[in-house]
């Protein structure tokens, strides 16, 4: 994190050696033809690029003796546990930056073109070869008229063969190129990088939402010394003069950045959607049950935390009877049976744990 979190490429032999791709190929398909799932198809044919959104049915999808195609999975870590295992090996970074897991499958010469992400990723060959090329240009203009973002003059600095196990970082802005070699499996472990605007729209709506701007919000607009126009289309300067005093009194104070941080970046994607359990236990039964198999955050949860708030799948919560133990839960992503059983009589703890479990947000049973 020192020398090259967004400073600088590396590459790293052997990153995690052994590893095994977190699906085989058939259920990777499988997984591209649910409708929750956000999956894409890129061919490269005649030179000519094309993109199709999925969900794709089997059939549908090129043979497997077809050169030069690419399947993309985006979000593989909330449909699948073991991909879910292998994203929490990259939570050195913090959650609130941790985006998701994507697969890539290509058959031989494969690959999205030469492109440049906004954000950091790590690029982890899980099966098969794929050559990279990398370049640290400045010049980042992009072909019009394709579906796909493709650089138009890409101007390889470095090369490196990626075989299962090795693993590439590359900072925003560094222009890549991957091929494979032979059909292949490669993960992409992006992160989160909101854009200014796109900061500054959501938490203006937070404090809007929650009546926290400090502006006037209850008074209607006034204007008893508006006269009598002859150009009705024409925009009054005092109308454009008082809004701006209005919007010149919006305040904020560092809990309120807090506040919509927590909330904002522990809040699901749109496709999510949880699974509460068919037939829940009872609170008794809930507790006998933990203080025997400890408890789990379910793979789509996302529980942040500061020094005031717990932030659980985008609900603000101040607990502080379960402080510690809540820090625990979140960093580890579990409680063991043993720590549970250390809070079970604390009620409220309790009672919130078996909220959290009704709501399809917490497993009974530690992590794998």
């Amino acid at each position: 994190m020192r020398r090259y979190w967004q400073k600088k490429p590396l590459l790293i032999r052997q990153a995690i050696p052994n590893v095994e791709a977190p699906l085989t190929r058939d259920e990777f398909f499988a997984l591209a033809d649910q409708d929750e799932v956000e999956a894409r198809l890129i061919t490269h044919a005649r030179n000519k690029w094309q993109l199709e959104h999925g969900p794709f049915a089997p059939d549908e999808l090129p043979s497997l003796r077809q050169r030069a195609w690419t399947l993309l999975v985006q979000g593989v870590d909330l449909h699948n546990d073991r991909a879910r295992a292998l994203l929490d090996q990259f939570r050195f970074v913090p959650d609130a930056r941790l985006d998701d897991l994507m697969i890539s499958f290509a058959t031989d010469g494969g690959g999205v073109g030469p492109h440049f992400d906004s954000y950091d990723v790590f690029l982890l060959q899980v099966k098969g070869k794929r050559r990279w090329k990398i370049s640290a240009q400045k010049d980042l203009t992009l072909q019009a008229g394709l579906p796909l973002k493709v650089l138009q003059d890409f101007r390889a600095e470095e090369e490196w063969l990626l075989e299962p196990g090795d693993m590439l970082y590359l900072p925003p802005h560094i222009a890549h190129d991957g091929v494979a070699e032979g059909e292949c499996m490669t993960c992409s472990i992006g992160f989160r990088a909101p854009s200014a605007n796109e900061l500054t729209a959501q938490f203006l709506y937070h404090l809007a939402e929650r009546g926290e701007s400090n502006a006037p919000s209850g008074a209607l607009y006034r204007d008893p010394q508006q006269p009598a126009v002859g150009h009705p289309a024409e925009l009054p300067a005092a109308l454009v003069e008082r809004v701006g005093a209005i919007l010149a009194q919006i305040k904020w104070k560092e809990q309120d950045v807090a506040s919509f941080l927590g909330t904002y970046l522990s809040e699901p994607k749109p496709s999510v959607v949880f699974d509460p359990p068919q037939k829940p236990l009872n609170e008794v039964r809930f507790i006998g049950q933990a203080s025997k198999l400890g408890l789990r955050l379910d793979r789509k949860t996302n529980l942040l935390y500061n020094r005031r708030f717990f932030f659980l799948n985008g609900e603000e919560t101040s607990f502080e009877g379960a402080k510690k133990w809540l820090i625990e839960l979140a960093d580890n992503r579990s409680m063991s049976a043993k720590r549970f059983v250390t809070l079970s009589n604390e009620s409220s703890v309790t009672a919130l744990l078996h909220e959290w479990y009704c709501a399809g947000w917490i497993q009974v049973g530690e992590l794998a």
